[in-house]
């Protein structure tokens, strides 16, 4: 047990090895959850001018004004105030030439162009409610950094800093096979010692958000000529597959791969569920360079494309936080003692509190369609109590 690698080291091992896709240009108004492969410097200066922060009136002088003009967003004055002038003014439209604050309309009394301080009220101080030229940022700014995921606040930002569009590491190409003899294709014909093949779905579906559409080379039979064939169709960046990647009679992944020329990097991780875990690379002019080999369990592919497969994409795609986070609930539950193995638990969480899910057998999709967490139990952890804190990675799963 003491050659297996931690969750930390294979995940470290794993993310060196992502492929670093090219970079491409993208609408801003498409870049939604896109990582920027460069720094956005501005192309403009906002505000171009300074602003108003108000509806009232431009001033110039002690007053009382006249007022001359108006100065209105999209349609600035045009001309400048002498003392004793103003101008009306609203929000976000261009201070006018000789102005250097507002009035507020709340506290002016007006009759006809005729403008002065309502009774009671202090004079404005110079630049009050004015948002000065370049407060926010200046032509040749940094605005926005390589890495930083393209939000919505982020878009605004992009597109006020005058780009139109933004440079990001395209999502990597995936294929997905999934093998086992016992596979089917068609889940409305089944027979009793067949299986419908559902781990190649389930991962493409993980994967979705991500990279979008998958390549589905599966299910595919345990046998070494089918599984090299469907090896020669892999296309793209990555390959996942499901199955077959221990060392039972019928596991031949091992044997596939090499025989296609990948090379095993690691195999085998501390976790449960998910220890026969494959990690190889493929030096070659075409299809994937990244292999990741998952076991057939549906419990175990689910857990090891959250923790390993998803963090890979996220990598490739120049994300610079591309693991996992937790956050801390109660135990609903006493949970037991873990052994040597960090385990990951199939767990129900709501109002701050987590349980586990109905079974944690590794091959039961129907507790596992009911969680929205994997309650994280490191190796040898000790007995859990009802109120303790734990630690969850929240799942989006339905």
């Amino acid at each position: 047990m003491s050659a297996l690698l931690s969750l930390e080291e294979a995940q470290e091992r794993l993310l060196a090895l992502a492929p670093e896709t090219a970079i491409v240009e993208t609408d801003v108004r498409a870049a939604l959850n896109r990582h920027l492969a460069q720094n956005l410097t501005a192309d403009r200066t906002q505000p171009a001018a300074d602003l108003s922060a108000m509806d009232g009136y431009a001033i110039c002088g002690d007053g009382p004004w006249t007022q001359v003009g108006e100065s209105k967003a999209g349609t600035p004055f045009d001309g400048a105030l002498a003392s004793g002038q103003c101008t009306r003014i609203s929000t976000g439209a261009h201070m006018p030439k000789g102005s250097d604050r507002v009035l507020i309309q709340e506290n002016a009394a007006v009759d006809g162009t005729s403008v002065s301080m309502a009774p009671g009220e202090q004079f404005p101080e110079a630049q009050r409610h004015v948002r000065a030229a370049g407060f926010d940022f200046a032509a040749g700014d940094t605005v926005l950094t390589a890495g930083t995921r393209m939000g919505p606040a982020q878009i605004a930002l992009a597109l006020s800093s005058g780009h139109d569009t933004v440079p990001h590491r395209r999502a990597p190409l995936v294929s997905v096979l999934d093998s086992g003899s016992e596979l089917v294709r068609s889940a409305a014909d089944c027979k009793p010692h067949q299986i419908p093949a559902s781990n190649g779905a389930m991962i493409a579906a993980m994967l979705h958000p991500l990279v979008g559409e998958t390549q589905n080379l599966g299910p595919v039979a345990d046998d070494l000529d089918a599984l090299a064939s469907a090896l020669e169709r892999a296309e793209g960046d990555i390959l996942v597959t499901s199955g077959g990647a221990s060392v039972g009679d019928h596991d031949l992944m091992q044997d596939a791969l090499k025989a296609w020329g990948a090379r095993i990097d690691f195999w085998k991780v501390a976790i449960k569920p998910g220890k026969p875990l494959l990690v190889a690379v493929r030096d070659a002019d075409h299809g994937p360079k990244v292999i990741l080999g998952l076991p057939g369990n549906p419990v175990s592919s689910f857990v090891t494309v959250f923790l390993f497969a998803l963090p890979l994409v996220r990598a490739s795609m120049g994300n610079p936080n591309p693991l996992p986070t937790t956050s801390i609930a109660t135990a609903e539950e006493p949970l037991p003692a873990v052994g040597p193995r960090r385990e990951f638990l199939r767990g129900i969480t709501g109002g701050g509190k987590a349980r586990r899910a109905a079974s944690q057998d590794s091959s039961a999709l129907r507790a596992l369609a009911s969680a929205n967490c994997l309650i994280d139990r490191p190796a040898r952890s000790p007995e859990v109590a009802v109120g303790d804190p734990i630690m969850v990675y929240n799942l989006e799963n339905g």
